[in-house]
């Protein structure tokens, strides 16, 4: 009979997957939209332990939070006009990837897992989501006839909420 190895100081693996997942789902959508909830959920926190000697801590600086914000509105706005490049061309599902893998491995790193299986989670994540939305996004304007960018307003009002979501605020 084996013994299950006992590990207090690691999160379950529950609460490393889903909530990299999440920030990789809305990373999909817009590619700064994770990095920028993770980094200001990390940043409004004591430095966790895992990241302590990683060089992913960046993203736990205030400075980073700030300037991702407005990297975030950019985004938010760019992606409404009319010469925006798909989510789905190759420069910008790498983006995508790139950007899910961070998030990703910074949310496992900072719960005592592995940044290789976060980088992993948040890749796939942000790539299945990148497709998931765009489709999405596509179908629904070809089938009401409401203009893509409107409904783009709509998907940025999802991940907003989303990402408020994923990082609750300490209580004070």
């Amino acid at each position: 009979m084996k013994s299950k190895k006992s590990n207090s100081s690691a999160a379950p693996r529950a609460a490393k997957f889903w909530p990299a997942l999440g920030f990789a789902a809305i990373t999909g959508s817009r590619a700064t939209s994770g990095p920028t909830f993770l980094s200001d959920y990390l940043s409004s926190r004591a430095l966790a332990p895992g990241l302590a000697h990683s060089p992913l801590r960046f993203l736990a600086k205030p400075a980073v939070a700030s300037v991702l914000k407005v990297l975030t509105a950019g985004e938010l706005v760019g992606d409404k006009l009319p010469n925006t490049e798909d989510r789905i061309v190759p420069q910008q599902l790498s983006m995508r990837a790139a950007s899910g893998a961070l998030v990703g491995a910074t949310w496992y790193k900072s719960q005592g897992g592995s940044a290789v299986k976060g980088a992993l989670v948040g890749s796939l994540g942000a790539v299945a989501a990148t497709f998931l939305t765009f489709y999405l996004r596509k179908g629904l304007s070809e089938k009401t006839g409401i203009a893509t960018s409107t409904i783009g307003a709509g998907e940025d009002a999802l991940v907003l909420a989303s990402g408020v979501a994923l990082t609750p605020r300490p209580k004070r």
